[in-house]
C-alpha cells in the first residue's frame, strides 16, 4: 500500500488513477496502481500475481469486482474531488457554497466586486478569483469533475460565463434565470455557433423544480439537481480528500471499503471509512447499528498484531427499524490494516 499513498499523497491530478486490491488468496491485500503517465509497478509482496495479470485487471475502465485466476479483485477509480465553480458571490451563492462544501466539493467562486468576494471566502469557499470575470474564466481549467454554476448579479455577466463555460470540459453547467431569457440566450449562442445538442445539456433554469423562493431554499433546489447528477455520472466513490489526510498520518489504521453492497443499503461500492487508532475517524459507510459493528471489528483488528486484511459483513435487513437502521440491506467490506 505505500507506493499508492506516495502517489496519492504527493499528486495534484488523482482523478485518472486506477487502483486494484487482491481480496483473497495467497496475496490478499495486495495493491497495485495505474497511474497515467508514471510507470508505477507493484511492490514484492504482490509482484508475481500483477505482473502476470496487469492486462486484466487493468484493461478496461469498469470498476468494482474482477475474478481473475481464482481470485477476487476489487478495481476502482482513484478520483479526485469534484470541483464546482460558481459565477458569482451573491445571496444565492453563499448557501450554495456552505452546501456544496457539506456535499464534498471543491468550490472555487468568481466574483469582480470585493465585498462579495469576502462573503463568498467567509462562507468556506475554497478559492475566490476576485477579478473581470474574463480574466477570472481563463484561470479555470475544467474537467469531468467540474461542475458549473452561473449566478451572476446580472444578464450580461451571465452570458460572458456561459459562453466561456460551454467551450471547457465539465460535467455539469446551470444558469438562474427565467425561461424566456434562457430560450434567447440559447438562441443567441446557436447563432454564434455552439450547437444545439450542447446548448440543451445546459441547466436552466437551474435547479429541481420545488417551488424554492428565498435563497436558501434556491440552493437546496440547485445542490439537489447537482447531487442528482453527480449520482448518475459517478464511477465510484474513489479516495476522497478526508481519506486521503487519515492515510498518510502517522500511526496505524484500518481503511474500510464496501466492496459489495445489496438493497437498499444507503451508500455505493466504493464508499469508504478510517478506523483510527487514536479513536478518531474519517468518513462513513452508513451510520447507524452496521457501521458501528464494523468498527468494533476495525478497533479488533487494531489490536491484533497479526490481522493485515479482512471481509466482513452487515446485515441491516433483520429488525432494520428497531435497531435504527432505518435503510436495511446488506454491504460487504474490505477491511486492510495499514500503518505508517
Amino acid at each position: 500500500m505505500n507506493h499508492v499513498l506516495q502517489l496519492l499523497s504527493a499528486s495534484e491530478d488523482i482523478s485518472r488513477y486506477r487502483t486494484a486490491v487482491i481480496i483473497d488468496g495467497p496475496q490478499a491485500g495486495a495493491r497495485a496502481i495505474e497511474a497515467p503517465g508514471i510507470a508505477e509497478g507493484p511492490d514484492d509482496r504482490d509482484a508475481d500475481f500483477f505482473k502476470a495479470h496487469w492486462e486484466e485487471v487493468f484493461r478496461d475502465e469498469s470498476d468494482g469486482m474482477k475474478h481473475i485466476d481464482g481470485c477476487r479483485v476489487f478495481v476502482e477509480t482513484v478520483g479526485a474531488p469534484d470541483e464546482m465553480v460558481i459565477c458569482g458571490g451573491g445571496h444565492v451563492s453563499i448557501p450554495v457554497i456552505r452546501i456544496a462544501k457539506m456535499t464534498g466539493f471543491h468550490v472555487t467562486v468568481l466574483e469582480d466586486r470585493p465585498l462579495f468576494a469576502g462573503h463568498a471566502r467567509d462562507a468556506g469557499a475554497d478559492e475566490v478569483l476576485l477579478d473581470a470575470f474574463e480574466k477570472s474564466l481563463e484561470k479555470v481549467a475544467g474537467s469531468d469533475r467540474s461542475y458549473y454554476v452561473i449566478l451572476t448579479r446580472g444578464h450580461r455577466f451571465d452570458m460572458i460565463c456561459l459562453q466561456d463555460l460551454l467551450a471547457k470540459r465539465h460535467a455539469y453547467i446551470g444558469m438562474i434565470g427565467s425561461r424566456a431569457r434562457v430560450a434567447r440566450a440559447k438562441t443567441i449562442l446557436e447563432e454564434q455557433g455552439f450547437s444545439r445538442r450542447l446548448l440543451d445539456t445546459l441547466h436552466s433554469p437551474i435547479g429541481l423544480g420545488i417551488g424554492a423562493e428565498t435563497p436558501a431554499e434556491i440552493a437546496v433546489a440547485i445542490m439537489a439537481e447537482i447531487i442528482a447528477e453527480r449520482s448518475a455520472l459517478r464511477k465510484s466513490s474513489g479516495f476522497p480528500e478526508d481519506i486521503i489526510q487519515g492515510l498518510v498520518r502517522e500511526g496505524s489504521k484500518i481503511l474500510v471499503t464496501i466492496i459489495e453492497r445489496h438493497g437498499s443499503a444507503p451508500r455505493s461500492i466504493g464508499t469508504k471509512m478510517l478506523v483510527m487508532d487514536d479513536g478518531t475517524f474519517a468518513g462513513t459507510i452508513g451510520g447507524g447499528c452496521a457501521e458501528n459493528e464494523i468498527i468494533g471489528y476495525a478497533r479488533a483488528m487494531l489490536m491484533d498484531e497479526q490481522a493485515c486484511i479482512r471481509i466482513a459483513e452487515a446485515d441491516m435487513t433483520p429488525g432494520a427499524d428497531d435497531d435504527g437502521m432505518v435503510c436495511g440491506g446488506r454491504i460487504q467490506v474490505l477491511m486492510e490494516k495499514i500503518t505508517t
